[in-house]
């Protein structure tokens, strides 16, 4: 499955996505809920990998440091399920994220098979100020929609899923 890790259909920073090139005709695409899902999906992910760029954050690695945050200890097959992606993509997110030093694996207390996954004080100290840009990075793409509208999105998105 997919981790979202180098997305080789989103443009890069320098390949800016327009939502409707003029004089182009979509015929059906216009129609289709997951076409228009897909464009602004692609415009968020830009958004958000220009945020992150200062911090090598991807959307899982994002995921997985929230997750872990909130539940200090996870097992690998757990912080898995959690971000609804395959064991082997799990590795490849933790693995980044220890390579940039905010993850630590250590000996499960419950299963001597396993690992418990858990922030680093480093990636703690990390996770703060990503948030902080997070949040100004959700408020930038959906600043031409209201509290209410927000809260609409969300429930219908929900729907989908």
């Amino acid at each position: 499955m997919n981790t979202g890790e180098g997305d080789p259909t989103v443009p890069g920073p320098s390949q800016r996505l327009n939502a409707q090139v003029a004089g182009v005709d979509y015929g059906v695409l216009d129609e289709l809920v997951g076409y228009a899902l897909r464009r602004a999906q692609i415009r968020i992910y830009q958004d958000f990998l220009e945020t992150m760029a200062a911090w090598s954050i991807t959307p899982p690695r994002f995921s997985a440091m929230t997750l872990l945050d909130a539940n200090a200890g996870m097992k690998l097959t757990e912080l898995a399920n959690a971000m609804g992606i395959a064991r082997s993509g799990a590795v490849q997110v933790v693995h980044a994220l220890e390579k940039l030093g905010h993850v630590k694996r250590t000996d499960s207390a419950v299963d001597r098979r396993a690992h418990s996954l858990a922030l680093t004080a480093s990636g703690t100290a990390a996770l703060r100020s990503i948030r902080r840009a997070i949040k100004q990075h959700d408020e930038r793409i959906s600043t031409r929609l209201s509290e209410d509208e927000k809260k609409e999105l969300r429930r219908l998105l929900d729907l989908l899923g």
